[in-house]
């Protein structure tokens, strides 16, 4: 009767671990895919870099696409300050909260930072400043590069052009 019951019990526990799937695994096909969603819309994004002959009056209706900036709705979540048309993103978050950690860090480096929220892709970007024109953000964003070489989440911010 022993040997009926454990091997009915062996059996049972074969079944267990070969029927079911971990939930592990499932979240890391998730991350897998959106990690590579994500990749995919950043080659998109720098595949625009061809250079466009574009009219000065034409050029502050819309920016020429470039590699390094992305056109983004965009609303104010928290902060001081107004949103001009092109802001330094350092970092970009799915959880408010990291954002909001993030811009009492760089507060307390001396930064205005403003956090905005795209509605689109559910994500909340921290901008530690904001420009005018393009290339005074440009400058910025390199030197915020330059001021913290050794952080590797900084070194890969960015230029949002706000939309309307």
């Amino acid at each position: 009767m022993k040997k009926f019951a454990f091997l009915g019990l062996g059996l049972c526990m074969a079944l267990a671990f070969t029927s079911c799937k971990s939930s592990e695994s499932a979240y890391k096909k998730a991350y897998e895919k959106a990690k590579q969603q994500e990749l995919a819309q950043g080659t998109a994004v720098q595949q625009q870099t061809a250079p466009a002959t574009v009219s000065a009056s034409a050029e502050t209706a819309t920016p020429a696409p470039s590699a390094d900036v992305r056109q983004e709705k965009v609303t104010i979540v928290a902060g001081n300050g107004a949103l001009q048309d092109y802001s330094v993103v350092c970092g970009s978050f799915g959880v408010k909260t990291n954002a909001e950690n993030l811009k009492n860090f760089l507060d307390n480096e001396g930064y205005n930072a403003i956090i905005v929220y795209n509605a689109d892709r559910n994500m909340y970007r921290v901008v530690s400043e904001t420009f005018s024109n393009r290339d005074a953000a440009a400058r910025a964003r390199d030197a915020f590069k330059a001021k913290y070489p050794n952080r590797q989440d900084f070194q890969g911010s960015w230029l949002l052009y706000r939309m309307n």
